[in-house]
């Protein structure tokens, strides 16, 4: 057995639990939506544990937290870690947060281990990563990475026309830290892996390399709405038939990618939408994910040509336009070789794998050097109030964080 330090895995857990007391939800989960009240009361929270482990605490001008464990050298570009706070509608205790309690449990750990570290150590809470209250998704980490710049990102508004600035300002969390433009010397973060992968295999860790590529198309059809039961099916130009065999297609396409395809149809409108009148015009959406950008270029045109060809069968018009292109990302290779030593150290069971879904890290890797640990969830269910991992999961990838972090943090 590795004699390596380890976290506290009831504190840990322990942490975990009172934090999902704030926006608990009857069934389970939680429903803390970025910069709402109960957002603010996590932040707190979080600030509080973190200048209680002695970090200094910063806020950037999109709300971004810092929490930094200064180093012997405190000049040296540090090593970060982190996740978000925020959740879904009716999301799980897990998702996000995990990753920021896990890194600020690494800093008690490293305190209760009495270890001082070269490098200062900053656990992040991002803003707004789940894009579920403002779009898109991920914003704050993209603001700070240079994708989008601090206007746009404070200009984002809710369905009730709030605006990220204005929201951060009412909850009191709009900082005046500059927005990056440091240099980092490496990041990780840990995340639930939101799938079903790890739990099926009985494996531990997920030692990740990389994340897909994704694109994102509206699509509209325009047909003739008409009355259902006067109209013959020979005289019928229904757009929800093409909206069908469209889904049908994408699925095929997904299917015929294997294991790493992703194609989804997951939101359609229909006109006029009554029980009794052939739709006349659609709008839905249609996405595909996959690590390697030759086969997302792949997949674009092919929907193009399927669109257009089931148009024309169905006597539709047709418009498409893709409205979001994210590539595939390879995280640092020093990076994800730490994380699988530290995995194989003590002795946790690991695979290397892609991630399905976007995160924080993904932008962040554009600007330092960044791996991400995934643990297993219950059923790889996510984005739901059952969402689970189990307390010996939580301990084995906070365990494997603190090695990775660690050793980044000694490098000089």
């Amino acid at each position: 057995m590795s004699q390596a330090p380890r976290i506290n895995g009831q504190r840990l857990w322990d942490s975990l639990m009172e934090m999902a007391q704030i926006g608990a939800t009857p069934k389970g989960g939680v429903s803390r939506l970025a910069l709402t009240e109960e957002d603010r009361i996590g932040r707190d929270l979080f600030k509080q544990w973190a200048i209680e482990a002695g970090c200094t605490v910063k806020v950037d001008a999109m709300g971004n937290m810092f929490a930094r464990r200064p180093g012997r050298d405190d000049s040296l570009p540090p090593v970060v870690t982190g996740s978000h706070g925020d959740s879904q509608p009716a999301g799980g205790k897990f998702d996000g947060i995990y990753g920021v309690l896990a890194g600020l449990e690494v800093v008690r750990s490293l305190n209760d281990h009495g270890i001082a570290t070269e490098r200062s150590i900053e656990v992040i809470n991002w803003t707004n990563e789940e894009g579920s209250r403002f779009a898109p998704a991920m914003i704050a980490s993209g603001v700070y990475t240079g994708v989008f710049d601090l206007e746009y990102g404070l200009s984002r508004t809710d369905a009730q026309g709030v605006s990220i600035g204005q929201a951060l300002q009412q909850i009191g969390y709009a900082g005046n830290e500059p927005m990056g433009g440091r240099d980092i010397h490496a990041a990780f973060e840990l995340h639930i892996e939101q799938g079903p992968i790890l739990e099926a295999e009985d494996i531990t860790i997920g030692v990740v390399s990389g994340a897909q590529g994704q694109r994102w198309y509206e699509i509209e059809l325009h047909g003739r709405s008409a009355h259902a039961g006067t109209t013959p099916m020979n005289h019928r130009l229904d757009a929800l038939l093409g909206v069908a065999r469209i889904v049908e297609a994408v699925n095929a396409m997904g299917l015929a990618q294997g294991d790493e395809g992703r194609a989804t149809v997951g939101w359609v409108q229909v006109y006029p939408n009554s029980r009794n009148v052939v739709p006349g015009r659609a709008l839905f959406s249609v996405e595909f994910r996959h690590p390697d950008e030759a086969v997302l270029e792949q997949l674009d045109a092919q929907l193009r040509t399927e669109v257009a060809d089931i148009a024309a069968a169905t006597g539709l018009g047709h418009e498409l336009k893709q409205i979001f292109q994210y590539a595939p990302i390879a995280f640092d290779a020093a990076c994800v070789d730490q994380v699988q030593r530290a995995a194989v150290e003590l002795g946790y069971s690991h695979k290397r794998m892609i991630s399905g879904a976007g995160h924080d890290a993904c932008y962040l890797s554009r600007v330092a050097p960044t791996a991400m640990i995934f643990v297993p969830c219950v059923d790889g269910l996510s984005h739901n109030e059952a969402e689970h991992i189990h307390p010996h999961w939580s301990e084995a990838g906070a365990n494997v964080l603190l090695q990775a972090v660690l050793a980044k943090a000694n490098e000089h």
